[in-house]
């Protein structure tokens, strides 16, 4: 059996009520019970808040305006962000902290009137939020400086780093160093893991829309590898492990943020504080969609606003 990941980060933040700051105030309500949400009837991402402000937020206001939330999210990746193609019901970590900011921003999540998942490609995001079809993302969504350029960041609330998904009998690529170029490395379009196998190896690569047409074609033995951040591997091959192995070590640090208008600092101030101040909630959430896999993971500290 394979070895624990530990995915490193800050100590993990006091477990408590969500608090808000006295000029982007709310009632959030109790924090979830530590069995995750379970036979309780506080969901996992907790209470739904009340009478939230957030003074100086467009995106705030454009809520408020719109009355509903437009959140971005993946729908491929297990464990994470996934759409259920039997029951159609949205599940994942990622999922989960998208639901915890709307409930904290006054919005009931299971309310499809009043929160909206929108799945948008990871070459898409930055152009989503600056167009406004989205008023946050939540989606395994690495901050980069390059990424700054165009959007902000709330967190980051998770890290993990770049693995590689190879087939269960193949013994031949054990790592980063170990790719060729007869090597063949797949990932999505506009990822930061892609443009890493390009700048650090000799590995050719093809790129998909989604991981899961990577997997696919790995499985048909098109590909080798599939890369991208270890955690979403991990849901792939905990989905088949009979065909399906991570290779070798991570080799980067890939910190998630929430993606959200470039300059909205009131808005990054709220997130962040939720954060910060959502320990217990943030445990529960791990533990609910991610406790399973092996990973153990820790509440990274949040960036200071800017």
């Amino acid at each position: 059996m394979r070895k624990s990941r530990f995915l490193a980060g800050a100590s993990i933040v006091a477990a408590g009520l969500l608090a808000l700051t006295a000029c982007n105030s709310g009632t959030p309500g109790a924090a979830p019970g530590s069995d995750g949400g379970s036979g309780s009837d506080t969901p996992v991402y907790g209470a739904v808040a009340s009478d939230v402000k957030i003074d100086g937020s467009k995106t705030f206001d454009k809520i408020t305006s719109a009355g509903k939330i437009v959140v971005g999210v993946k729908e491929d990746q297990p464990g994470l962000g996934y759409l259920d193609p039997v029951t159609g019901e949205r599940k994942g970590f990622d999922v989960d902290v998208a639901r915890w900011i709307a409930a904290s921003l006054g919005y009931d999540p299971a309310d499809t009137s009043k929160v909206e998942y929108k799945a948008i490609a990871s070459a898409n995001r930055e152009q989503a939020l600056i167009n406004g079809d989205i008023d946050y993302y939540v989606g395994t969504y690495s901050i980069t400086d390059k990424r700054k350029d165009q959007i902000s960041f709330a967190g980051p609330y998770f890290l993990t780093g770049q693995g590689l998904l190879v087939a269960a009998d193949n013994d031949t690529i054990t790592g980063k160093d170990s790719l060729t170029a007869e090597t063949t490395v797949c990932s999505v379009t506009g990822s930061t893991p892609i443009q890493r196998i390009r700048e650090q190896t000799p590995a050719k690569v093809v790129e998909f829309d989604t991981y899961s047409q990577c997997v696919e074609k790995l499985k048909n033995g098109e590909v080798d590898a599939v890369t991208t951040d270890e955690a979403i591997l991990l849901g792939y091959a905990a989905q088949d492990p009979d065909n399906l192995k991570i290779a070798g070590e991570p080799f980067s640090e890939e910190r998630y943020g929430v993606g959200i208008t470039k300059g909205d600092t009131a808005f990054q101030e709220f997130v962040n504080t939720m954060f910060t101040d959502g320990g217990s909630t943030w445990e529960a959430i791990f533990e609910k969609n991610l406790g399973a896999s092996g990973v153990k993971g820790e509440q990274p500290a949040v960036d200071p606003v800017s």
